[in-house]
């Protein structure tokens, strides 16, 4: 039984399969499967061609890799990204995960593809008693309401 990983998504050689920098690093790095320009003020979904499974009780954080925001002034648009252990292969996108990035700084900025831009942190959270969240996920990216 898989506990915990990455995939490609469906149709799609070009995703890297994260891995850790270092054996202490704590995030898994997620790189582009495109170059992608980003002009500034604007924010572009970034394609990774990654899915990740977990156990029911754990979430994926994203986090933008530090690089990109002391070196080109980009920064997530949601500050932390979520990735709830039913978003893996969901019918909408597969469970892929793109990184919402905005340009905060006043030149365009150029991601080249493979180049890396986030890491993700599993972590296990813990619910309320009584909780009876019991509805499914009824799509893709942002479909929780």
């Amino acid at each position: 039984m898989k506990s915990r990983g990455f995939e490609r998504i469906n149709n799609c050689e070009k995703g890297i399969i994260p891995v850790r920098a270092t054996a202490k690093s704590a995030g898994y790095d997620f790189a582009t499967i495109e170059q992608v320009v980003i002009n500034p003020g604007e924010t572009k979904l970034v394609k990774t061609g990654i899915k990740a499974f977990m156990m029911e009780d754990e979430v994926l954080k994203i986090y933008v890799r530090s690089s990109l925001g002391f070196k080109k002034n980009l920064r997530l648009a949601n500050s932390v990204g979520i990735i709830d252990a039913d978003y893996y292969s969901n019918i909408d996108n597969d469970g892929h995960i793109m990184v919402a990035l905005h340009n905060f700084g006043t030149e365009t900025q150029v991601l080249e593809e493979k180049e890396r831009i986030a890491q993700g942190i599993f972590q296990k959270f813990l619910v309320v008693d009584n909780d009876d969240s019991s509805a499914g996920r009824s799509g893709g990216f942002g479909s929780t309401k």
